[in-house]
């Protein structure tokens, strides 16, 4: 099972982002706003969580689908969309991202928004291969995960290769964390062109700390 159960209990006991990021609405706005029909274009988000970006993506007309370990999140998601987006289409599954229930090429956009950064470098590169399985032939991606050097990055429990159960910054409670040198991208996605790398920094002033996040646009070989 690639999730750690440890988020079953974050999303009982706080409130997660309702709304999706500025980096992820453009790179859907870059490559399907113009689409001749948005009814038609399928989009997966792995590790979707409570839905800020399926709730996004569904109001903009597209079909929408999101798996995750979490019950919790899963029904909150949900929730919204039923109450939020009428008539919205796709599914939601509670499941494992390492084993996607989806057929082969199925998908116009596979979205990864800091879920796989929780899994090991092995089961990361499982993890996009399955994304790039049930992708279209040039399909697209968009991944954004935690940078080797941000905030928390060798700090608590060494659990793996550049991964921690880290002791301070946001990411504490948030159990395995994998951080990505910027030459591992290439290996982890290699199913996929890469396309974009961004690297995305916020700085906390007052504690001299900094949250680096790579954002991966990319498009199925």
């Amino acid at each position: 099972m690639t999730w750690d159960p440890v988020w079953e209990e974050v999303f009982r006991q706080q409130a997660w982002g309702k709304y999706p990021g500025e980096d992820l609405i453009r790179f859907v706005a870059r490559n399907f706003y113009k689409s001749e029909s948005r009814k038609d274009i399928k989009i997966l988000e792995v590790g979707c969580g409570p839905g800020a970006n399926l709730w996004y993506m569904a109001n903009e007309g597209f079909q929408v689908y999101g798996i995750d370990g979490s019950h919790t999140a899963i029904e909150q998601a949900q929730i919204r969309l039923d109450s939020e987006c009428p008539n919205w289409k796709g599914q939601l599954f509670v499941g494992d991202i390492g084993t996607l229930p989806f057929p082969d090429e199925y998908f116009d956009a596979v979205i990864d928004n800091g879920a796989v950064t929780c899994n090991s470098h092995e089961n990361s590169i499982l993890i996009y291969s399955e994304m790039a399985r049930v992708a279209k032939k040039q399909g697209k991606l968009y991944s954004r995960t935690i940078a080797k050097g941000s905030w928390g990055d060798e700090t608590g429990e060494h659990v793996g290769y550049d991964a921690y159960i880290v002791d301070e910054g946001p990411l504490l409670g948030k159990g395995y964390i994998r951080f990505t040198k910027y030459e591992d991208i290439e290996k982890l996605v290699s199913d996929f062109t890469i396309q974009e790398v961004q690297l995305l920094s916020r700085e906390y002033m007052d504690v001299k700390k900094t949250v680096k996040e790579w954002v991966i646009i990319g498009e199925k070989k």
